[in-house]
């Protein structure tokens, strides 16, 4: 049959099935929502089109025929198909699917990313995440990536950024041991003399510069040491190990700073920084699966606890 009378068909098939089935012009019109005008038209549209009368009518039914039994025979099952998958179809469009590809620091995947994460998978199953840790600024375009997350002073000014957590502020930490051996820093510019546990970033193969500020003078301190690594909490564990000293985000030092494991110096020297930021390009329309995962991890501050050290 070709495309055209196939398509011209097709309304008269579901009018002819819905009729044979209900025995009924106007039952059938009711279960379609359609006039019972319009029904009667489609069917007698179809019987011309085949050339073979399809339905036997009466004053008290309707009744299909020879040829409309066979017809309903081979049909019905096909259109029952066609209807399942157009509901699965609309399922799906009720339950956003896809993969996200995010790029983040290993501090930010742990200290922000995985427990919104453990919210928001349950509740959206069709979606799965990717998550790639680096400290790096990462070209998305490229790399194939949906999203980023930096902390807000280095996301780049043509993309859309979201502020997906607190402000943050690294603190200066070693050993009680290690202080033991060595002086306390009384400046930034004293970690010079110390034995400090450096991270390379991938991006340009470069060591991190510490940053300060106190009074509205900044300092950006390369420091020395005999370890360098590459991910964050490598660098508190060298420190833990009595290693050195480190730089690190205060969240992850605080705990051992209380139990007094770590000392934590230069503190006036240590400012709160723009937190964590979801970040994506500007000329690409998020899709339904990103649409509901940005609005999961939006940052909604509560009270303004004080700051120490403010």
């Amino acid at each position: 049959m070709r495309d055209d009378i196939l398509r011209e068909s097709f309304g008269g098939l579901v009018a002819f099935v819905a009729v044979a089935r209900e025995k009924s012009f106007t039952r059938a019109a009711a279960h379609l929502g359609l006039s019972q005008s319009a029904v009667s038209h489609a069917v007698r549209a179809l019987e011309t089109k085949l050339g073979a009368r399809l339905l036997a009518r009466n004053s008290r039914t309707v009744s299909p025929t020879e040829a409309g039994e066979r017809l309903l025979q081979s049909v019905a099952p096909q259109l029952e198909e066609i209807d399942a998958e157009m509901s699965a179809l609309s399922a799906l469009r009720d339950s956003p699917m896809g993969t996200i590809r995010i790029t983040a620091s290993d501090h930010a995947i742990r200290s922000v990313l995985a427990a919104r994460l453990k919210k928001f998978l349950p509740k959206y199953p069709g979606i799965q995440v990717e998550l790639f840790a680096d400290n790096g600024l990462v070209d998305l375009a490229a790399e194939r990536f949906d999203a980023g997350v930096r902390l807000g002073e280095i996301v780049a000014q043509d993309m859309i950024a979201l502020r997906i957590g607190p402000d943050i502020r690294f603190a200066v930490v070693a050993t009680k041991g290690y202080f033991a051996r060595h002086p306390l820093p009384g400046t930034p510019d004293d970690l010079m003399q110390h034995n400090c546990i450096n991270l390379r970033l991938p991006t340009h193969g470069g060591l991190w510069a510490w940053e300060f500020e106190k009074d509205g003078r900044q300092m950006n301190v390369r420091v020395n040491g005999q370890l360098t690594y590459n991910s964050i909490y490598d660098c508190l564990d060298a420190a833990m190990a009595g290693l050195g000293v480190a730089y690190v985000p205060e969240d992850m030092a605080q705990p051992y700073i209380r139990t007094g494991h770590l000392v934590s110096v230069l503190e006036d020297w240590c400012p709160y920084w723009s937190g964590y930021h979801l970040y994506y390009p500007s000329r690409r329309q998020p899709s339904g699966a990103m649409s509901l995962l940005i609005a999961a991890l939006r940052y909604e501050p509560q009270s303004s606890p004080a700051r120490e050290g403010s």
